[in-house]
């Protein structure tokens, strides 16, 4: 194993999801090109400007990441074609399959040989995390999460205050360890964990315990194993897990109506691979 002290420089992206939500016609004006990619459920893949994913990958590379592998379906092929295809010269572009979509940790599974033993940080594929945030995790020892404020989310992002309420929150002590990452609080849930707890964005840095701890995580009451689930084993196995706390926002691509905010949000936005 590489020791924590060595730079992060892979990340694995997120990206085998069924774009159920994106395929649903809410009829938002979209271009003829960006209702292909919604009709086809390939978030990744959606012109805004470029391909969303050209935004994050560029991203990425200015946090300092040099590896990225995006996981994948087998029926992605448009996303292998497009990135063999396109010159990289700040950051690599590996592909890991998930045969089916069997949750987030099945996806993390999906990269383990990519990941090696090396120190690395996961994201979601229809997120797009600014550079600081992702400099903050990378800086971050260990196993981390970060965790956003939720007034920040609402002001800095493209995601109502609705659809903030119904994102995980983290439970942290004092000592800025997590204690508990709970998905989609109810009201009581959420009033028990106060306003200052952290929201979970799928912004994570680990090292490769994680991968012994997603193989041991039954499936959820969604039939889906959950790399929160593979969290709360950490925690139990006593590896630790770090909050990062940031004030900051992220863009959302995961329904039709997200798709002219992202569109005006990075309008202008350099890309270089």
């Amino acid at each position: 194993m590489v020791p924590d002290t060595a730079p992060t420089v892979k990340i694995v992206v997120l990206a085998r999801g069924l774009g159920s939500r994106m395929r649903e016609d809410t009829g938002v004006p979209l271009t003829e090109e960006q209702r292909r990619a919604a009709a086809a459920g390939v978030k990744a893949m959606m012109p805004v400007g470029r391909p969303f994913l050209d935004h994050c990958l560029s991203t990425y590379a200015d946090a300092g990441f040099r590896e990225a592998c995006l996981v994948i379906g087998p029926e992605h092929r448009a996303i292998r074609d497009y990135y063999g295809s396109q010159p990289m010269s700040r950051i690599t572009v590996t592909f890991a399959e998930q045969a089916e979509p069997r949750g987030t940790a099945d996806a993390v599974l999906a990269a383990e040989d990519f990941v090696g033993g090396d120190r690395f940080v996961v994201v979601n594929g229809d997120n797009f995390y600014t550079a600081a945030t992702l400099q903050t995790l990378r800086a971050t020892p260990g196993n981390a999460v970060v965790g956003y404020d939720r007034s920040g989310l609402v002001e800095m992002s493209n995601v109502p205050a609705e659809r903030v309420h119904a994102f995980a929150l983290i439970a942290a002590g004092p000592d800025g360890q997590v204690r508990d990452i709970v998905e989609k609080p109810s009201p009581e849930q959420a009033d028990m964990l106060g306003p200052d707890a952290r929201v979970s964005m799928n912004c994570f840095a680990f090292t490769p315990e994680i991968f012994a701890a997603a193989r041991r995580i039954s499936p959820s009451p969604r039939g889906e194993l959950e790399i929160t689930d593979a969290v709360r084993t950490l925690i139990t196995d006593g590896a630790g897990v770090r909050l990062v706390p940031v004030y900051d926002g992220v863009l959302d691509l995961s329904r039709r109506d997200d798709v002219s905010s992202v569109t005006r949000a990075l309008a202008g936005h350099e890309v270089r691979l």
